[in-house]
C-alpha cells in the first residue's frame, strides 16, 4: 500500500472499531450529506440526494403499477384534526413540534407540523368519499415529514426527513387488507433488487405496532454490525381512522357504511441501511443498480499522448448504455482517483493507460472484490454489462450470508444473552404472547423484537423467557 493510499484510509475510522464514527466519516466524506445550522437537520448533497431520486423512481413506478396515483397535502395540521384518534395522537404526542404564531399573531388554534398524515388526508376523504362506485381511494405523497427526535443521526433517524406516505380507502376489510400486504411486497422488491439488501417480512407485535393501526407489517434488514434496521413499514387501519372522520360510502345494499384504511411508507432511513449493509473500510460500497456513478473511467498517464482521446472515446460510447464518469482531473494524482471512487462506492472503475491502448484492452476494478479483469475494448459494452449484473448479486449475497451467519436460535435467556453477546445479531425464539416477556427481554438485553416472520419455524414449545406455553416465533434484535 502506497503512502498516498495509506493516508486516505485514516481519514476513515475502522468499521470495527467504531462502527457509529465509521458511519458517520462516510457520510460526510463521500459527501451524502452534511450537519446543518438546523439542530438535529441534515442537508442532503447531490450525491446522497441522487441515490434517494433512484430510490424514488424504481418505487414510484411499481406503486403506479398497482394503481396509486401521487398527491399532495399541506405540511401543516390543525390539532383538532390530531386529537380524533386517541391512539394515533399518544404515539406521537412526544415528537411534534407546533406552530403557535403566525404573521406576527398568536394563531386561534395551534398547527402541528406534520410527523404524519392520515389524520388531514382522512379528513379531505371523508369530503370526497359518497359511494362504492368512488372506491377505492389509492393515494401517495412524496414529501418532507418532522419528528423531534431526541437522537438524531443523518439518514438513519433525523428530526426533518424525507419520505414518502401512500393512504388508501377500500370497500371492504378483505380489500384494504391485501393492499397492506401488497405494498409490503413492492418495499421488499425495493430493497432486494434496487438496493441488494435480504429482508425479514412480518408482522409486528402488538406494542410494536404503528400507533392507531390494527396490524403493522414490516420489512426488517440487518446492518454490518449486528444490529437491526427497520426499513419499510405498511399498516391495516381497519376503520379506526375512518369512524372518527366520518369517512363512509352507500354500499352495494344503499346503507351507509365505514371504508377500511391502510398506511404505508419508506424514508431516506433507506440510504442508511445502504450504507450500513455494504460499506467496508475503504468506504462506501454501492450496487449498480442504485448507483448515481455505475462506472468510473480512470486514464492512466493522461499526460501523455493519445490517452485523454481514448478515454473521451471510449466514455462516449458507454454514456448510452450506462452511467459514467470520466475522471479526468489533472490536479490529483490516479492512486488518489482510485481511493476516491472506491471511497465514493461506485461499483466499476475503468484504468486505461497507453500500454492498454496498445494492446486495444482496459482494465475493468471490480469495488465489491477488488477483481482486476482485462477486458477487449471491443467487447467492453457487454463485458461491463455482465460484471455490473454480477455485482449486483454478489452484494446481494454477501449480506445473506451475513445475515444467515448472525442468526441464532436461542431456546432459553441464557442462550439468548449469551448469543447476543458472542456475536451480536438477529435471534429467533419461541414466545408465549405475553407483552410483559417482551419488555422484560428488552430490559434484560437490549434487544426488541423485530417481527413475528411470515415464515414461522418450530423452535419448540415454550417460551424463551417465561417458559410458558409458546406458539410463535419471533425474531428479536438490537436496533437503529
Amino acid at each position: 500500500m502506497s503512502k498516498n493510499k495509506e493516508e486516505f484510509v485514516k481519514e476513515i475510522t475502522n468499521i470495527d472499531e467504531d462502527f457509529a464514527q465509521w458511519y458517520t466519516d462516510i457520510v460526510l466524506k463521500a459527501e451524502l450529506a452534511d450537519y446543518s445550522a438546523t439542530k438535529g437537520c441534515i442537508v442532503i448533497r447531490p450525491y446522497g440526494y441522487e441515490l434517494w431520486e433512484r430510490i424514488q423512481e424504481y418505487a414510484d413506478q411499481k406503486f403506479k403499477e398497482t394503481g396509486v396515483k401521487n398527491v399532495s397535502f399541506p405540511s401543516l395540521i390543525p390539532e383538532s384534526l390530531l386529537q380524533k384518534e386517541k391512539d394515533h395522537v399518544e404515539g406521537f404526542a412526544p415528537e411534534v413540534a407546533w406552530v403557535t404564531n403566525a404573521g406576527g399573531q398568536d394563531l386561534d388554534e395551534r398547527l402541528c407540523i406534520r410527523p404524519t398524515s392520515e389524520t388531514i388526508i382522512s379528513t379531505m376523504y371523508s369530503k370526497w368519499l359518497t359511494s362504492w362506485r368512488d372506491l377505492p381511494y389509492l393515494y401517495n405523497q412524496w414529501c418532507n415529514v418532522l419528528r423531534w427526535e431526541k437522537e438524531t443521526r443523518p439518514f438513519l433517524r433525523s428530526r426533518e426527513f424525507l419520505w414518502q406516505e401512500g393512504h388508501t380507502i377500500h370497500e371492504t376489510a378483505k380489500e384494504a387488507k391485501d393492499r397492506t400486504k401488497q405494498m409490503l411486497e413492492i418495499y421488499s422488491d425495493v430493497i432486494e433488487n434496487l438496493l441488494a439488501i435480504p429482508v425479514i417480512k412480518g408482522l409486528k407485535t402488538e406494542s410494536e405496532k404503528f400507533a392507531g393501526a390494527e396490524e403493522t407489517y414490516t420489512v426488517e434488514t440487518l446492518t454490518h454490525d449486528g444490529r437491526a434496521l427497520q426499513s419499510g413499514t405498511s399498516h391495516y387501519f381497519g376503520q379506526n381512522f375512518t369512524i372518527p372522520f366520518d369517512i363512509k360510502f352507500q354500499n352495494r345494499d344503499g346503507e351507509q357504511e365505514y371504508a377500511y384504511q391502510t398506511s404505508w411508507g419508506i424514508s431516506t432511513r433507506l440510504i442508511g441501511g445502504l450504507i450500513m449493509a455494504h460499506g467496508d473500510n475503504r468506504g462506501l460500497k454501492l450496487p449498480p443498480r442504485v448507483a448515481p456513478i455505475q462506472v468510473v473511467i480512470v486514464p492512466i498517464a493522461q499526460h501523455k499522448e493519445g490517452v485523454l482521446e481514448k478515454a473521451n472515446e471510449l466514455f462516449e460510447s458507454l454514456k448510452t448504455n450506462f452511467r459514467v464518469h470520466l475522471d479526468d482531473r489533472d490536479q490529483y494524482s490516479t492512486g488518489y482517483k482510485f481511493n476516491d471512487w472506491e471511497m465514493r462506492g461506485v461499483p466499476a472503475r475503468i484504468e486505461l493507460g497507453p500500454k492498454d491502448i496498445e494492446n486495444g484492452k482496459c482494465v475493468v476494478v471490480r469495488r465489491d472484490t477488488g477483481e482486476k479483469i482485462d477486458v477487449a475494448l471491443t467487447e467492453i459494452q457487454n463485458k461491463l454489462a455482465e460484471i455490473l449484473e454480477e455485482i449486483q448479486k454478489n452484494m446481494f449475497q454477501m449480506c445473506l450470508d451475513r445475515m444467515k451467519e448472525k442468526t441464532s436460535v436461542a431456546t432459553n435467556m441464557d442462550e439468548f444473552k449469551a448469543n447476543l453477546e458472542k456475536d451480536q445479531g438477529l435471534i429467533k425464539s419461541m414466545w408465549c404472547g405475553s407483552a410483559e416477556c417482551e419488555d422484560k427481554i428488552h430490559e434484560e438485553t437490549g434487544a426488541k423484537s423485530r417481527c413475528l416472520p411470515f415464515v414461522q419455524e418450530h423452535l419448540g414449545d415454550k417460551c424463551v423467557y417465561c417458559g410458558k406455553p409458546a406458539s410463535k416465533m419471533v425474531v428479536w434484535g438490537r436496533q437503529y
